[in-house]
């Protein structure tokens, strides 16, 4: 008899700063995804606010703080993950490649560039939230 264990939640890290939000390139793409946001496993007994904060630091560098979780999707349509969306602001550091296994870029994406790295478009709570804190 086998047991599935069922994969840990995804929580992504929204980080705007000075007009721009923060994107990350995956070295290795999962599906159609190759740009998205700093995230990572929620490890046992973390919440996933913990785990956008953890991640972000991991992945970039940068030091941030959770403001407020923006969503939850039960099944992200690419990755299938179960996914936790978190908004947080820099509190010090600059976002760089830290960790060069996972990731191969950092960048700053304005409004008006968000479909040039998601051309699939956002989670909808995700793309309200970038609508209402980047100028466009």
């Amino acid at each position: 008899m086998t047991t599935q264990t069922k994969k840990p939640g995804i929580s992504a890290a929204i980080i705007v700063d000075e007009g721009r939000v923060l994107m990350v390139r995956r070295r290795v793409g999962e599906g159609d995804l190759l740009w998205q946001f700093p995230a990572g496993a929620i490890e046992e007994g973390e919440a996933a606010e913990d785990a956008a904060v953890r991640e972000t630091i991991e992945e970039t560098g940068l030091v941030v703080t959770a403001i407020r979780q923006i969503g939850y999707l039960a099944s992200h349509p690419k990755s299938g993950r179960e996914m936790f969306y978190t908004a947080c602001e820099p509190l010090q550091g600059e976002a760089r490649v830290a960790d060069d296994e996972e990731l191969d870029a950092v960048a700053w994406v304005a409004h008006s560039e968000i479909k040039e790295y998601v051309p699939y478009g956002l989670y909808g709570p995700v793309q309200e939230y970038l609508d209402e804190a980047l100028p466009h």
